[in-house]
């Protein structure tokens, strides 16, 4: 990387990171005092959608978004997606119209103000180190989509360097089976050069979201069919080169 470039990026990074923390404190705070006085969390996923949209801006991210017609408003639904980068996060939090929790990592929780707000949304915590524990959350997350809440979860269990898809983890196929909701594999495009695992620099530029059609568990006997599947269709509708590859999705 140039030094000018490399320059830029890291100033831009700490730009970045700094209205981070402020916007965290403020819609955090927010998101914990309408979760108490909206009991139907509506107030409190708009903030956080507001948090990502700002988020998003901030970064002067362009967006490209396909597939939005796969979905059927007030539907029950796994988002699964891949995972490059926090802007991940931001994007899945300002583009997809339905309410949903995460599904995410236990450390994240004990972060103040950031941890009690991801609480209060109904994020689902996951102690990777536990196994018994790990199996319990997924459980819940299990049954809180059963009962109509959507939750978004990143099958590679994390953020990974690789361009290409890692295998899945196969704890949360056995959610999605469980829960009997469809599963909607989402392609994200370009984040891993925007912000990749392990630095603050940032990088502005372009990054794509492909929504492709909901599976169904019904429709797959085991588990590994049902997560093959998931595989498949995002590996389709991600480009790890965007935007400095042919861009072209395969359908």
């Amino acid at each position: 990387m140039p030094r000018t470039r490399s320059n830029f990026t890291l100033a831009f990074g700490l730009w970045f990171h700094f209205w981070f923390v402020i916007l965290t404190i403020i819609g955090g705070s927010l998101t914990i005092l309408f979760s108490f006085l909206d009991s139907s969390g509506r107030m409190a996923h708009r903030i956080t959608r507001e948090w990502g949209r700002a988020l998003v801006c901030l970064g002067r991210i362009t967006v490209q978004v396909e597939g939005m017609e796969n979905l059927v408003p007030g539907e029950t639904y796994v988002f699964a997606a891949n995972h490059r980068s926090n802007f991940d996060i931001y994007l899945l939090l300002a583009l997809l119209p339905e309410k949903f929790a995460f599904v995410a990592k236990k450390s994240l929780f004990k972060i103040p103000i950031f941890g009690q707000a991801i609480d209060r949304m109904g994020c689902i915590p996951v102690d990777r180190e536990n196994i018994q524990q790990a199996i319990r959350s997924l459980n819940q997350a299990a049954a809180r989509i059963s009962r109509g809440n959507s939750i978004a979860i990143f099958p590679e269990g994390t953020r990974t360097l690789s361009p290409k898809l890692i295998p899945f983890k196969k704890g949360v196929f056995i959610m999605a089976q469980k829960s009997g909701q469809p599963v909607v594999p989402v392609g994200l495009s370009g984040t891993r050069f925007i912000q990749p695992r392990g630095t603050i620099r940032v990088q502005p530029g372009p990054v794509k979201m492909i929504i492709r059609p909901p599976l169904f568990p019904q429709n797959f006997r085991r588990k590994e069919e049902l997560m093959a599947a998931v595989h498949q269709s995002i590996a389709a509708a991600y480009d790890p080169d965007f935007p400095h590859g042919t861009g072209k999705f395969n359908g």
